[in-house]
């Protein structure tokens, strides 16, 4: 595994030279998002299509509801 400092070292290296702070927050969030998706992934902590589906229609049935 690297050090997080050598991984934002790596980082700042691939950024143009005019990149503001938020830029390189941002790009730090989305790497860590990245990196708990693939260790979700590792963990077998995922969702088949149809578990994904069936979450989402019941997550949205009282969306849909209210909508009407």
């Amino acid at each position: 595994m690297i050090p997080a400092k050598e991984e934002v070292r790596n980082l700042l290296d691939q950024l143009p030279d005019d990149a503001t702070l938020d830029d390189i927050q941002y790009h730090i969030y989305v790497r860590q998002k990245i990196d708990r998706g693939l260790n979700e992934i590792a963990a077998g902590r995922t969702l088949s299509g149809k578990e994904f589906d069936k979450k989402m229609a019941k997550w949205l049935e009282p969306h849909q509801r209210s909508a009407r």
